[in-house]
């Protein structure tokens, strides 16, 4: 009886496998959905009733197990480059050229796919069986996120290859999938994903597995790592495909540059047809043995180049100007649009920056406009159409009265602001700047919270959010003990930050993230930096004349001393607190450094997380304390001003490389 059970859970994995390569894979469902399920479902039920029939591949273990604490680090077997960008046809002729000369005498035959607009991974299978998956990091060390990865149905967790195999690929999230998951969060009040990839990357790094199976992410492998060679990339996307695999099916060989332009016009055409996102065309040489003849830089492949399309752009209506009140009273104008589609999502406000950048492209109430997404991410407006005015448009009167409070406005160079300090709007732009992120980071004070807690007139200041009570905030709506036990336990959490988190919740004219850290370093206690006088702290690198004037203007004014004191009184750290480096004798410790051009592989702010979790200092600008410059691709002006000063440059990959062994 017992050996029945193994082989009818054996015949249900091999069949539930095959059916969800043909739906997944292959989008040719065999069965109905129902009769899927019930093998689903009798599998699952033999696999309760005797445990000793599971094993590690089964489909019913997708998803599984605890929630993870925190991700372990991966170390790729070779580093995941990226890829050099062009974006003309003239950058693009200039690879070509270069190839083909680098590749004197032999045949070139270019395949062209489509860049898919998701998350890279790396993906390692042992003796049939996926054992990891990574994250792509820094391109040299990556987060494990196997758990996550095996709820990807299209993802095959047994392959018919027993040697170790590595895989690469994009992870993504399906456009349909995209709006099922914003239409969800709007529901719940929760802040919307910005676009397919921010979802997709946020969904790659929760703890647990169950939430992201939910999300319904999908994957296109675009290499694989064979221990028998193979001569062209073809053959490997052929290898992959019949191994189970999905591999993009839009992808064509080209021999010359003509032939690359004319995919990439109709991509560049049809990618809005497509159920996922992408944003341009990846071209690589074909050949394995003239791509290691052609080599590597540090950072990219010389046999292989992404074009990216041009921001697409599109028309429509400019129904009206919201006006918005910010932290330091600014008057920020939002173009309000008649909803339409870009780049995927449905567009119906857009940045118009400040007063003068309305008048500058003249636009009127009425006019039909061109939106763009900046980055592909914000929307913006392009310009105004006045050939197709009616004469029933209306030229934007800037308001004399704010338009929260009624105070009258200031003007200040290109734009308006609110001088009152009790505009409620201003109060809850502070307050909201207070507890983000990269300030105070206190958790669970979103914008309809604090928007209902100056509502009731609970908070006037950030100050006041260090006496808010527990019976008090249990009267308010839509406040569940949950949540207020969580704001609550934030709020005191955050009263053990570093003296620069709150330089910069503060709100401080001119003094970003970046000066909070410098002034905090240099007078170590909030009492020793409002005592400092103007010259003191105008003569400190990176802060300087017009930056020392506000800080000393902030401290002299009588609301900002009792807020200061409110502050002192509920026991917040006043004091600096270094970082504990990864190794006290670190080759970065106390060392000034600024970083210069074009990174890959790491962003700019992981890269500065990296070195001051290693001691160093990371300033912006060169100056008589820099100890070293990091130089990425198109340094500047700022790597001829560091050989003038004879001061050292490291190429930024091999700082990633030394700064491995620090990485907490």
């Amino acid at each position: 009886m017992k050996s029945d059970y193994l082989v009818r859970a054996k015949e249900l994995r091999t069949l539930i496998h095959k059916y969800d390569y043909h739906y997944y894979v292959l989008d040719r469902p065999l069965i109905s959905d129902l009769e899927y399920d019930s093998l689903l479902r009798e599998l699952v039920l033999l696999e309760e009733k005797h445990p000793n029939l599971r094993v590690p591949d089964s489909p019913t273990r997708r998803v599984g197990g605890q929630p993870l604490s925190a991700f372990a680090k991966v170390e790729h077997a070779a580093p995941m480059l990226s890829l050099e960008n062009a974006f003309n046809e003239q950058e693009l002729a200039l690879f070509f050229e270069r190839v083909t000369k680098q590749a004197a005498g032999e045949e070139l035959v270019f395949s062209c796919e489509l860049k898919i607009d998701g998350v890279a991974v790396a993906l390692t299978y042992e003796g049939g069986k996926l054992t990891v998956g990574a994250s792509r990091g820094n391109g040299l060390i990556g987060e494990e996120l196997t758990a996550n990865l095996r709820t990807i149905r299209s993802l095959p967790l047994v392959i018919d290859y027993q040697e170790k195999l590595e895989v690469r690929g994009e992870v993504f999230l399906p456009k349909s999938s995209f709006e099922k998951i914003n239409n969800e969060r709007k529901q719940k009040e929760q802040p919307l994903f910005a676009n397919p990839r921010n979802a997709a990357a946020g969904s790659l790094r929760q703890l647990d597995a169950k939430l992201v199976a939910k999300r319904q992410l999908g994957i296109f492998i675009y290499e694989g790592y064979f221990s028998a060679a193979s001569n062209t990339y073809t053959q490997v996307l052929k290898k992959l495909s019949k191994l189970g695999f999905v591999v993009n099916e839009h992808r064509s060989s080209a021999r010359n540059l003509p032939e690359i332009l004319n995919f990439i016009a109709l991509w560049e055409e049809k990618r809005q047809t497509l159920n996922y996102d992408i944003d341009g065309i990846v071209i690589k040489v074909d050949n394995y043995r003239i791509r290691e003849k052609l080599g590597s830089t540090t950072k990219f492949p010389r046999w292989a180049i992404a074009y990216k399309f041009k921001a697409q752009e599109v028309t429509t209506k400019l129904e009206g100007i919201e006006l918005n009140v910010g932290r330091t009273g600014v008057i920020t104008p939002t173009a309000l649009l008649k909803p339409i589609l870009l780049a995927g999502t449905l567009v119906q406000r857009a940045a118009l920056h400040n007063a003068s950048y309305i008048k500058e492209k003249d636009l009127r109430l009425g006019d039909y406009v061109i939106i763009r997404k900046a980055g592909e991410i914000i929307p913006e407006v392009v310009k105004s159409l006045p050939q197709k005015r009616s004469g029933s448009e209306n030229i934007f009167q800037l308001p004399t009265m704010c338009p929260v409070c009624q105070a009258k406005l200031a003007k200040e160079e290109s734009s308006i602001r609110c001088p009152n300090t009790a505009c409620p709007q201003k109060i809850e732009a502070q307050i909201l700047h207070f507890a983000s992120r990269d300030a105070m980071n206190i958790s669970g004070l979103g914008k309809q919270v604090v928007k209902l807690l100056c509502k009731e007139k609970f908070v006037t200041s950030p100050a006041d959010l260090y006496f808010l009570k527990k019976d008090e905030l249990a009267k308010l709506p839509r406040l569940g003990e949950k949540l207020i036990q969580n704001i609550l336990t934030a709020l005191e959490k955050s009263k053990h930050n570093s003296l620069e988190k709150l330089l910069f919740g503060l709100g401080i004219p001119h003094v970003g993230a970046e000066k909070a850290k410098v002034l905090a370093r240099t007078y170590q206690t909030l009492a020793e930096l409002s005592n400092a006088s103007y010259s003191s702290l105008a003569s400190v690198p990176d802060i300087g004349p017009i930056v020392a004037a506000k800080i000393t203007a902030y401290f002299k004014n009588k609301n900002n001393s009792t807020q200061l004191a409110r502050l002192q009184a509920a026991k917040l750290n006043l004091t600096y607190q270094p970082r504990t480096t990864a190794h006290v004798n670190s080759n970065w410790t106390h060392k000034n450094i600024v970083i210069t051009g074009k990174l890959a592989g790491i962003s700019r702010a992981e890269l500065k997380d990296l070195l001051e979790k290693a001691g160093a200092i990371v300033t912006k600008q060169i100056n008589n304390t820099t100890n070293l410059l990091v130089i990425g691709e198109q340094p500047g002006s700022k790597l001829q001003k560091a050989v003038k000063q004879g001061i050292p440059t490291i190429n930024a990959a091999q700082i990633v490389q030394d700064l491995k062994g620090t990485i907490n």
